[in-house]
């Protein structure tokens, strides 16, 4: 049986303030967020949403070397832009914060001293590249050079662009140094680690509770972590931009918080400055340590494992040894898949992406709304596309919703002087044809669930039963003959509107505010929510009684989009795609440029053989390496392979593959690789294992 909690925090994954956010943030957070936030408010529940910007890390000061100014500059671009795009799409925050503020760094360093002081933390020294040209300490972002898996020799220290492998920056070949394009030398320097490991146990146990109501992925992703077995993690840097660290040695001067510490704890941060705004520092605490309340993380699959294992140390290590003051953990963290764009996977580092702010310029918030909520990628990756964006707004939202809106509006205008021309019987009500009770059930049960596309289309089913009913009862004809039918008609057709404009408040809040007002109501739909006040399920009853004046003017509530409109977007894909082609393929026009001619005899050197798959896991601290043992005849090998974002290591066990059996011994994230499998890419950057059909052909040479 699920607990009974008396309030919801609601938290959304910070996003880098080093660009603007995209289509592909929007459908993976922070929609799912504020739908399930407002549905929530709707049913008279105490909820907050809690979100704001990471504004420390690599990413942002490599954005502000390239352009020549302070990484301060850099987040107060980028936050603002930001929270703009996300107050223009609806999301209602109830406060939007940033990890730069005195607060959060307050709240950072306390967290770090408390684990520091209780003795957790493991210094370990070790051997980092230094530019001395530059004289700093080189992250890995700032380290180029050849990978050791592909060969690309332009892959960055943290992972390569061109064959996915997570790397470190003494795995390169060649390496460089970003700043000055000086080679590199190692330089001994002092860290502090956070003993992931020390709370296997406890997080395990935190997983394996919430097994059945966490998503599968997110299980999923847990689990393969915890059965590798969890271990150190760095949480310091050598760099100037971030949160200093909290301690006067020597050993300490230079350092920053890890972003990855640093960033989750800005939930409880932006917690604390909303707290301050409402005139109560201490009310933060009822919704981080009071177990009556219930915490979900909004998240994208990327981040599943800072949420459900690094996070909750974090706070197992704040909360040991206390009785008092002890955080609570997330009951639920709704991860998304991934929604791609035009069928490839949206990248702000290739420029392949619709910017927020951007579309919105040209298209109504809500319609983007509806259209990422019906195509949410709750547990598969889906894909935004301009022409199911234009299909949705056309034939659902403005054939559907408004156009039965704006009939009965305007009918009722013309012809019934404004105001409601009769009164509804609540057994007439019940005997339409809906089963209200159930239906409001459906739709709360699919948000409670997570499960936003279905109670988008369970509530467009509504908006199709309302717009049939008004069409197949045909008031225009029925007044003519019989005044009081057509009154009960659009009766029935107003309330339908009243119920719409609350069942699809979550998803289109603007336009339902609309609908509202041109009901003839005060205010809008926001200023009914209050905590106690069930708003949601008054949808179930006859809202409008007679006499009720309507506002006595109607608007068009969705343009259709002509295909006009959508020219200059598909202009800017065909470019982005011939951008991409060339990227992957040689520039168009141009000569490709393959490697150095080898002879005949060299090729033959190469010795080709068919392999079988038989074992397949991941590779513990790289997400994008399997490790496979291979049948090669009657020998058997172990080959590490840069796939995992393809395959999952299941899907590879039984396979049939090419192995390229004499390729020298390599050791790779302290494995070792004896050879290679063959896979091709296709356009969209997915990767196929090259697999040879055939029986009995095992450990064959493949000529």
């Amino acid at each position: 049986m699920s607990k009974t909690f008396k309030r919801t925090l609601v938290t959304t994954a910070l996003p880098y303030a080093n660009g603007p956010v995209h289509l592909g943030h929007l459908a993976g957070v922070y929609l799912p967020a504020d739908i399930y936030v407002r549905f929530k408010r709707l049913s008279g529940e105490e909820i907050i949403h809690i979100g704001g910007s990471d504004e420390h890390g690599v990413p942002i000061t490599i954005t502000a070397d390239r352009e020549g100014i302070t990484p301060q500059d850099v987040v107060d671009r980028y936050h603002a832009m930001n929270a703009d795009a996300f107050r223009r799409c609806g999301i209602s925050f109830d406060y939007y914060g940033r990890t730069s503020s005195p607060r959060h760094h307050e709240t950072a360093k306390e967290f770090f001293l408390d684990i520091e002081q209780k003795g957790i933390f493991v210094r370990k020294t070790e051997k980092l590249f230094f530019d001395a040209k530059a004289g700093r300490f080189l992250s890995d972002r700032y380290v180029t050079g050849t990978c050791p898996i592909c060969n690309n020799p332009d892959a960055n220290g943290d992972q390569c662009e061109q064959c996915g492998t997570h790397l470190s920056p003494l795995e390169l070949i060649d390496p460089k140094s970003k700043l000055s394009d000086a080679k590199p030398e190692l330089r001994e320097t002092l860290h502090w680690y956070f003993p992931l490991g020390r709370f296997q146990p406890k997080l395990e146990a935190y997983v394996e509770a919430h097994r059945d109501s966490w998503r599968q992925n997110v299980v999923n992703y847990s689990r393969t972590w915890l059965n590798q077995g969890l271990a150190d993690r760095a949480i310091t840097r050598d760099l100037s931009w971030g949160i200093s660290l909290p301690l006067d040695e020597e050993s300490a001067r230079g350092k920053v918080l890890y972003v990855w510490f640093d960033a989750v704890l800005g939930y409880i941060s932006f917690t604390k400055e909303w707290a301050e705004l409402q005139g109560d520092a201490e009310r933060w605490k009822r919704y981080w340590q009071d177990p009556e309340t219930r915490i979900v993380n909004f998240i994208g699959k990327d981040n599943v494992v800072f949420h459900t294992l690094m996070f909750p140390a974090i706070l197992m290590a704040w909360n040991e040894g206390r009785t008092e003051g002890c955080y609570e953990l997330a009951d639920n963290v709704p991860a998304s898949e991934f929604m791609n764009f035009e069928g490839r996977k949206f990248s702000k580092s290739r420029n392949y992406a619709v910017y927020l702010g951007e579309f919105l310029d040209r298209f109504p918030a809500d319609t983007l709304r509806y259209s990422v909520a019906m195509n949410y990628p709750e547990n598969k990756d889906t894909d935004f596309s301009w022409s199911d964006f234009q299909n949705r707004t056309n034939g659902e939202l403005a054939d559907t919703l408004g156009n039965f809106i704006k009939r009965s509006v305007d009918f009722t205008n013309t012809r019934f002087d404004g105001e409601v021309p009769a009164d509804i019987r609540l057994e007439e009500w019940i005997g339409l044809g809906i089963d209200w009770q159930e239906t409001l059930k459906k739709i709360a049960d699919a948000y409670e669930g997570f499960h936003f596309r279905e109670a988008a289309s369970l509530t467009m089913e509504v908006a199709r039963f309302a717009n049939r009913f008004l069409t197949d009862a045909e008031p225009w004809k029925a007044i003519k003959v019989d005044r009081e039918a057509a009154a009960h008609t659009m009766s029935v057709s107003l309330n339908l509107c009243h119920a719409l404009s609350l069942l699809f408040y979550p998803v289109i809040p603007e336009t339902c505010n609309r609908i509202h007002d041109m009901l003839g109501f005060e205010g809008t739909i926001d200023t009914l929510i209050q905590p106690g006040v069930q708003v949601w399920e008054s949808a179930a009853f006859p809202g409008l009684k007679k006499g009720h004046r309507l506002k006595g003017s109607s608007e068009i509530l969705f343009s259709k989009i002509e295909q006009k409109d959508l020219e200059p977007e598909l202009e800017k894909i065909a470019k982005l795609l011939a951008e991409a082609e060339r990227r992957e393929a040689g520039a168009v026009g141009q000569k490709m440029t393959f490697k150095p001619e080898i002879s005949f005899d060299d090729f033959l050197k190469v010795d080709l053989r068919v392999a079988k798959v038989l074992e397949c896991e991941p590779v513990k601290k790289a997400s994008k390496l399997l490790k496979m043992k291979l049948q090669v005849g009657s020998e058997e090998r172990q080959v590490l392979s840069g796939i995992a974002e393809h395959y999952k290591p299941e899907e590879m066990v039984g396979k049939q593959v090419m192995l390229v059996a004499n390729l020298a011994e390599r050791k790779i994230r302290g494995e070792v690789s004896q050879g290679m499998i063959l896979a091709v890419e296709n356009s969209d950057g997915k990767l196929f294992v090259v697999e040879p059909q055939g029986e009995n052909i095992i450990g064959n040479s493949v000529q």
